[in-house]
């Protein structure tokens, strides 16, 4: 499995879950990162994972300098698949997937990759974007987290597609210490989360409900930026910029209301760990994935996408009732039993099955003890989440 990195993100804790699940049924696992050796997983892996940091961060360069880094990754990790002939390559991420299919051309290994955005949304310059055109269509297979966003591909560049959402975990150790009255909202201070949008929306309605307050977890480039809006909209003393959580999903220990005010989304997984957690939920109707994982009224509420109106609308209604925010919140842990860890599971064991099949290779018995569970299932359950 190949990431840029193993930090406090979406794709992160899902490479982090698969990985340790594999491991523990006695398959060897490799986590390829490309971020500096002494860099600690922000989420529990698996003892039993091998991790091979590579030392080639990401980061911002000119094109000479970017275009060096970006073949030396190659080089390290066409050495890292031709030392390891693993039976599969998964990677994640539009970067690291290019690479991935690269470096692994000619040596007969599959490379599965995983988009884990908005591929409509999400800008890569014309380079990579070329290169995604070129590289696609050689990978093995494609797995998105949304129909639409599968859509989003033309067909040679998904000759093999499977559709899985993220599966949700909300961690054993979260002991609530909720006050009744704040708001959270959590992501990469980016563009794309459209925090701006959700603290416009937030100057509206605080007026009217004075006790209540909104914290906003994550770091990013934008943090100055954010800090002088909720300064100008007069918000100082009812907005909170709270930084990366201590530990994995410990924002949910003192939420009551939650928040996903992007602009576009690959799935949005806070927005799924917030209804696990029992949080009423408010939306921005994005693509992808809020509307999947939302019935709007039933489990949560979902608002036209970018709408700050709209948004501040629905927030104001839900925290000025505390029956509806009750309701929702028993509807939301509910519908999100839908997306559990052994459901997705199955949906990952399926792409594995078909790329070692491909390949004509045998399973040994602890290997193939999990797709023949999956193959005994419901034909339904199955395939509810795949092409």
């Amino acid at each position: 499995m190949v990431l840029p990195s193993l930090g406090p993100g979406g794709s992160e804790g899902v490479v982090s879950t698969i990985a340790s699940r594999w491991a523990e049924r006695g398959w060897s696992i490799t986590v390829i990162s490309l971020e500096a050796a002494e860099t600690a997983p922000y989420y529990p892996l698996s003892s039993r994972v091998v991790l091979r940091r590579l030392g080639v961060p990401v980061d911002k360069n000119g094109i000479l300098r970017g275009t060096y880094k970006a073949a030396n990754r190659l080089r390290l990790l066409r050495s890292e698949f031709l030392r390891l002939k693993p039976h599969l390559v998964v990677s994640f991420l539009t970067r690291t997937n290019i690479l991935s299919v690269l470096a692994a051309a000619g040596s007969g290994i599959p490379v599965v990759v995983s988009e884990r955005n908005n591929p409509e949304a999400q800008t890569f310059g014309p380079i990579w974007s070329r290169l995604r055109r070129l590289t696609y269509p050689h990978a093995f297979g494609l797995v998105t987290m949304t129909h639409g966003a599968m859509e989003s591909f033309p067909p040679k560049q998904r000759r093999r597609s499977w559709v899985i959402p993220n599966q949700v975990n909300v961690p054993s150790d979260i002991v609530p210490k909720r006050s009744g009255r704040i708001i959270a909202a959590v992501g990469r201070l980016v563009p794309q989360k459209g925090f701006d949008l959700l603290l416009e929306a937030f100057g509206q309605v605080a007026p009217y409900h004075p006790k209540w307050s909104l914290t906003i977890w994550g770091e990013g480039p934008e943090r100055i930026n954010l800090t002088m809006l909720r300064d100008e909209l007069g918000l100082s003393d009812r907005v909170r910029f709270a930084g990366v959580s201590e530990r994995p999903g410990s924002w949910l220990e003192t939420a009551d209301v939650f928040v996903l005010s992007s602009r576009y989304e690959g799935w949005g997984i806070v927005l799924m760990e917030a209804m696990a957690a029992g949080l009423p939920v408010v939306s921005f109707d994005c693509k992808f994935g809020p509307r999947e994982m939302i019935s709007h009224g039933e489990d949560g509420l979902l608002v036209p996408a970018g709408n700050v109106t709209a948004l501040a609308a629905s927030l104001s209604h839900l925290l000025g009732d505390e029956s509806l925010r009750r309701n929702l919140g028993m509807q939301a842990a509910l519908s999100a039993k839908r997306f559990s860890s052994d459901t997705v599971m199955s949906a990952w064991d399926k792409v594995v099955d078909d790329a070692v099949r491909s390949r004509g290779l045998s399973w040994t018995a602890p290997q193939r003890r999990a797709v023949d569970q999956i193959e005994t299932d419901d034909p339904d359950r199955r395939h509810h989440h795949m092409r």
